[in-house]
């Protein structure tokens, strides 16, 4: 009887260690790493992006960008855009100085929920300079409203 309690014990504990499940990797490109953002509800850093949020509307065929000024010394450039309606589509590219990422789609994550979460990390810095984050209407019926934030930490 000790050894069974003494394996589920071995069970449970090796079930507590393991780590939680990390965000999905979705592009590695020039020593750049971007994944998705599990818990876009809890961005760490949502408070100080606040003050870079910006409300918009776009339609079908049509561009919007959102400029983000990274400072040096940053190693992450986080990005959230919602939409919330799934009927529509819009897409994301950010453009770095001598880099672009993407075009990204709602169901990059492997979630169609109208949003499109994202973190670019390099651990050698990200280039300092403005950052373009481009909207785009993909398939858009009428014209659809959205929020974007983009920051760097």
């Amino acid at each position: 009887m000790k050894v069974h309690w003494l394996f589920i014990g071995l069970v449970v504990a090796a079930a507590c260690a393991v780590a939680p499940v990390s965000a999905k990797i979705i592009e590695e490109k020039d020593g750049y790493i971007v994944s998705t953002i599990e818990d876009p509800g809890n961005l760490p850093t949502l408070e100080t992006a606040a003050a870079r949020l910006a409300s918009n509307t776009i339609r079908q065929g049509q561009s919007n960008n959102h400029i983000t000024n990274v400072p040096g010394g940053k190693t992450t450039f986080d990005s959230d855009l919602n939409w919330g309606n799934t009927a529509n589509s819009l897409s994301l590219t950010i453009s770095a100085p001598g880099i672009t990422f993407g075009p990204y789609y709602d169901s990059k994550d492997g979630s169609i929920n109208g949003r499109i979460t994202l973190r670019i990390q390099n651990a050698g810095g990200l280039p300092s300079g403005p950052w373009t984050s481009t909207v785009y209407g993909y398939s858009v019926s009428g014209s659809q409203g959205y929020s974007y934030a983009g920051w760097a930490s």
